[in-house]
């Protein structure tokens, strides 16, 4: 079955999308010489990793759907992760949610736009009563 291998973020300013992401989840971004991409460093052991690369066109508008896949973020506190996305300068959208029997999902935005997904595995996650 085909498996997600790598993924790319879009960026009006790669710079200030790097410094989103590595200060909301300490992700590693390191430039390929002159050309304006960024190849990104999520971590070690299970999940991908990924590039950063100057988006061609214009950004999508603050109230356009999805424009693409949303990649989803394990993280060990939703809360935290959450406060670090605003700290860092991006915005939430769409909040917290039980994923019943998986944990907590939330969707945030980053200082370019795009959205993506955050989840704190939690087997005991239900829906309010």
């Amino acid at each position: 079955m085909p498996r997600p291998v790598h993924f790319e973020i879009h960026a009006s300013d790669p710079e200030r999308a790097a410094a989103f992401y590595t200060a909301v989840f300490g992700w590693k971004f390191e430039r390929w010489g002159d050309v304006p991409y960024w190849a990104i460093t999520t971590g070690e052991g299970h999940g991908i990793d990924g590039g950063l690369v100057p988006r061609v066109g214009p950004a999508p508008e603050e109230s356009a759907p999805v424009h693409g896949f949303v990649n989803t973020i394990d993280v060990a506190d939703l809360d935290q992760a959450l406060a670090a996305v605003t700290e860092a300068g991006g915005s939430p959208a769409v909040p917290k949610n039980p994923v019943p029997g998986v944990g907590w999902l939330a969707y945030a935005k980053d200082t370019e736009g795009n959205i993506f997904g955050m989840l704190q595995p939690d087997s005991t996650a239900s829906a309010p009563a």
